[in-house]
């Protein structure tokens, strides 16, 4: 768990940067500009952070806020600067906000434990590795003109 007392540059947010121009909309080729990342991982980030939501306009094209390109900005601090991973940057955007709105949750398919029934399955896998050998090695002899 990530303390932010800990860590000086992140006790509180940074100032915005003075090149955030004062408007209620930004296309993504301006935040391209403005956070110096290039669109598709704009588009990427989009994906992974669920504060992140640019509104589209009537045209399909991403329209950003200006707390949009602050998170931005925000992200591309604690990813390029700080080094964390995506997880850990999300992580440090919860704990800074104080809820859970940033956090974007993955469903990385079924887990283990609703996989297997037992709870240790080895027994049953060396179980299972026994029989397939004993058929293969019983097939080999069958080939070889021998009665198992």
């Amino acid at each position: 768990m990530i303390v932010m007392d800990e860590i000086p540059a992140m006790a509180g947010p940074e100032p915005v940067d003075a090149a955030v121009p004062d408007k209620l909309f930004f296309r993504i080729g301006e935040v391209s500009q403005i956070v110096g990342v290039e669109p598709y991982v704009l588009r990427y980030w989009e994906s992974e952070f669920r504060g992140l939501s640019p509104k589209k306009s009537s045209s399909g094209q991403r329209m950003f806020r200006r707390k949009d390109v602050e998170l931005l900005l925000e992200i591309k601090r604690l990813l390029y600067d700080l080094k964390f991973t995506v997880e850990g940057a999300r992580r440090a955007l919860s704990e800074r906000s104080g809820s859970k709105r940033v956090i974007k949750h993955t469903d990385n398919g079924p887990k283990q434990g609703s996989l297997f029934s037992a709870a240790n399955v080895l027994p049953e896998i060396r179980q299972e590795l026994a029989a397939i050998l004993k058929l293969l090695d019983s097939d080999l002899r069958i080939g070889t003109d021998e009665i198992p």
